[in-house]
This record gives C-alpha cells, sequence and structure tokens, in this order.
C-alpha cells in the first residue's frame, strides 16, 4: 500500500510543476479566455492613454463595463469634449457696454489731465496720442524719445521675445511737454543719453491708479474709462481718420494684423453720414 501511495505521488507533478507543466494527468484543462489565449497578442498600454481621476470615472458611466450598458449620455460627453472659451479682443464687453473712449471723451480727458499733476498730464497725454499700453508707457525712457524725428519709440512688451522696439509718431505739443517737464533734452546731452531713466519709475497700479483718478475728474466711468479704453479709442480714431490697417499695426505692436482689423467694426463718422441719407 505504502509503495502504492508512493509510485501514485510521484506521478503527479508538485504545484511549482502545474505552473509550468500543467495540471498533469486526469486533471481537466481550464479553458483559456480573452487576452490568456495564446492566439492574443498582450500589449502594454502608454500611460497616456490610460483614463485616471475624474475623466475615469466619465468614461466607465458613459460607454459603461464590457457586457453592461453600452449607452453613452450627452453630459459625460461635455465634460470631455467642454467647448472652447470665446477669445480675441473685442470693442464690445459682454453686456454691449463700449470699450473704447470717443474723440468727445479723449478731449474731456486731456482737459480734465491740464488741472492735474505734470507728470500725471504728461503720462495721459501719451497714451492718448501714442496709443501704447500703461506698462509700455511707464518703461519708455528719455532716450527713446526722438525729438528731431517727432516720434517715440517703445518697446513691444507682448512680443515672444525682447528688444523688438517701434516707432509712433506723436504731436509736437506732446514732445514739447516731455522735454518741459522731463528735461529729455539735458538728459540726451550727457554722457548715457538718458538710457536708463524712465520718464515715470511708478509701478503699474501707481500709472493705473493715476490715469484712473484724471477718468474720474473727466466724468468718465464704466469699462472705457480705463488706459486700454484709450489705446482702443486711439485706433479707432485712426481707422475713422483713414490710416491704413498695416500701419495701423505697425503703431499699435499687434503680432497680427487681424487684431488691428477689429477697429474697422466701430461705427465711423463716415458710416454716420452714410446712414443719414436714409434719415431724410
Amino acid at each position: 500500500m505504502k509503495s502504492g501511495r508512493t509510485e501514485k505521488a510521484r506521478a503527479l507533478p508538485s504545484r511549482s510543476r502545474q505552473g509550468r507543466a500543467g495540471p498533469g494527468p486526469g486533471i481537466p484543462e481550464k479553458p483559456l479566455q480573452g487576452s490568456e489565449h495564446p492566439s492574443v497578442r498582450s500589449e502594454a498600454v502608454p500611460p497616456w492613454r490610460k483614463p485616471k481621476g475624474v475623466i475615469h470615472k466619465i468614461v466607465n458611466k458613459s460607454v459603461g463595463k464590457p457586457g453592461g450598458d453600452h449607452k453613452a449620455t450627452s453630459t459625460p460627453l461635455r465634460a470631455i469634449n467642454p467647448a472652447p472659451p470665446p477669445g480675441g479682443m473685442r470693442l464690445h464687453d459682454t453686456d454691449g457696454a463700449r470699450k473704447y473712449l470717443t474723440r468727445s471723451e479723449r478731449d474731456a480727458l486731456l482737459a480734465a489731465a491740464e488741472h492735474a499733476d505734470r507728470q500725471v498730464r504728461t503720462l495721459t497725454m501719451t497714451l492718448a496720442f501714442a496709443g501704447c499700453r500703461l506698462s509700455e508707457a511707464l518703461a519708455l525712457t528719455a532716450d527713446r524719445v526722438d525729438l528731431a524725428a517727432g516720434v517715440l519709440i517703445f518697446e513691444s512688451l507682448k512680443k515672444r521675445q525682447r528688444g523688438i522696439y517701434r516707432a509712433v509718431p506723436v504731436p509736437p505739443a506732446l514732445l514739447d511737454a516731455l522735454d518741459l517737464v522731463h528735461g529729455i533734452r539735458e538728459h540726451q546731452s550727457r554722457r548715457g543719453k538718458g538710457r536708463s531713466l524712465r520718464l515715470w519709475p511708478w509701478s503699474r497700479m501707481t500709472g493705473w491708479r493715476a490715469i484712473h483718478a484724471v477718468m474720474q475728474a473727466a466724468g468718465l466711468s464704466g469699462p472705457h474709462a480705463s488706459p486700454k479704453g484709450l489705446r482702443h479709442g486711439f485706433g479707432v480714431a485712426a481707422v475713422s481718420a483713414g490710416i491704413p490697417l498695416n500701419l495701423l499695426q505697425k503703431w499699435l505692436g499687434h503680432a497680427q494684423l487681424t487684431t488691428t482689423a477689429i477697429y474697422a467694426n466701430a461705427t465711423t463718422a463716415e458710416e454716420k453720414n452714410i446712414a443719414q441719407k436714409m434719415w431724410g
């Protein structure tokens, strides 16, 4: 009896051998299913294709599990593919309010600036007549005021790289005011030519508050009563005066002409004159 059991035990492979050589004689093999079958190639899924976190739950809920309900719902699909937000520069806000200053509002602002501090007055005039960004005006140094050529040279701060400049022609009244208040000729006659001398050594918030105070003194309020409203007003006024868009693009420092073309959508004086023909 003992020898018989030993021979029977030798016929059966151990557990480790079962894993390599099969279950042994007399024991039916378990059928292979799915990816376990040798004909199915097992391939690791890259990490970037594996849904994780909330998206994983959304996918399971929308497409179901193997053998379950595969009907997708609309809500999870919106979460996976959200609609792109509206972008681009606009002349009116979401409530339809105008975001640029008209010519009469700009004149009222310049009149109110005459009673402000001298440096605030020159900053207001620079934004109104050059159409630059507030940060670009605050970065202006004495050496980049070209009195002979009648231009201000701004560094375009919204470019991908530094050192890109543009020259913007300005009226003689602004150049005279800059020379009188900031001593442009005096600094340019010195050795450094005024390269490190900022005309307004203020932070952006200080400059914004100064312009906002002049806006309030002029009785202006709303989305257009801001430094950007002055910049937009410059663009609208240029289009109304017949300035070519490619030249206006250079003055404003826009990378794309399509951005500058937005000012052509404003109602100009010429458009009003055409509309008057219908009014009788």
